[in-house]
């Protein structure tokens, strides 16, 4: 329902826009955003590590997952043997384990968890620098639209020759290693279109732009600092969690063993009375 909602929210805008500018004709374009991160490298290098981590931080919870099943198949297959202290003892065990790992997999993969926070952190700049060249190519190009082809915008048909994202990718090599680009269709006779394009992008660049770019960028730093917040705050609260848990582990080794010494000694005192007793 919602897709349809914004199928028709957009048509309609579309139609009212031509009927608004018919008299000059309606310029429009799209961008393509996945197909341009795919063609900066070092967007494509970021992923790869973080897919390295990711793949990493599975085995660890597979680690974790494995060493808590064999606990429990090994407290269910030595239950007969033990005493109901030593079975308590050791699902408290299972449990404080069981707890740390399900700790570990909501600080690695929850909402607020890494791997979205270095997601964000890593597709943040870049999306920041292609809306501030959008926003230029659109300007001196005079386009009444730009769309993003992977937004949330449903686009049903577009024409091949509306699609910028390889003049997006040129501004942007200019700070970032841009990779040979897929082939993509016909994307080489659509760059030509623009051959001649950049002398006029660098010599024109108006106030509202410039104005638009450090908005842009003190958005960017502000997005930044928040997420270095939030993360210096998720930090200081798993290692309060760690801090409390261990705390918490070394005050349960030292109830039990002053249970033992306790036990002990009264095994001693025991043992001392009947031998009194016999000796009497």
């Amino acid at each position: 329902m919602k897709s349809k909602t914004k199928v028709l929210l957009f048509l309609s805008v579309v139609c009212l826009s031509v009927n608004s500018f018919a008299q000059r004709g309606v310029r429009m374009a799209y961008v393509d955003m996945e197909y341009i991160l795919e063609n900066v490298e070092e967007y494509r290098e970021a992923s790869e590590q973080l897919d390295t981590k990711v793949q990493k931080w599975k085995v660890e919870i597979e680690q974790k997952r494995s060493v808590v099943e064999q606990m429990k198949k090994d407290l269910m297959a030595e239950k007969v043997l033990l005493t109901a202290e030593l079975i308590s003892e050791r699902e408290e065990d299972i449990q404080i384990l069981e707890k740390e790992m399900l700790e570990y997999q909501q600080n690695r993969f929850g909402p607020q968890g890494d791997l979205v926070l270095q997601k964000r952190r890593l597709i943040q700049p870049i999306q920041d620098q292609v809306f501030n060249e959008v926003q230029k190519i659109g300007t001196n190009k005079k386009y009444d639209f730009i769309f993003d082809k992977s937004a949330d915008v449903v686009m049903l048909y577009s024409e091949k020759r509306h699609d910028i994202s390889e003049l997006v990718l040129r501004q942007i090599a200019r700070t970032r290693k841009i990779s040979k680009p897929a082939n993509k269709g016909n994307k080489r006779s659509r760059l030509d279109d623009f051959e001649g394009d950049d002398e006029e992008l660098e010599a024109v660049e108006s106030d509202a732009v410039t104005e638009r770019k450090d908005k842009a960028k003190e958005a960017s730093e502000a997005r930044a600092k928040t997420a270095e917040e939030k993360r210096a705050e998720q930090l200081k609260l798993r290692e309060e969690r760690k801090k409390a848990y261990e705390e918490r582990r070394k005050k349960l080794l030292e109830e039990r063993e002053a249970k033992k010494k306790e036990k002990q000694e009264e095994r001693k005192k025991d043992s001392e009375e009947k031998e009194n007793s016999s000796e009497q």
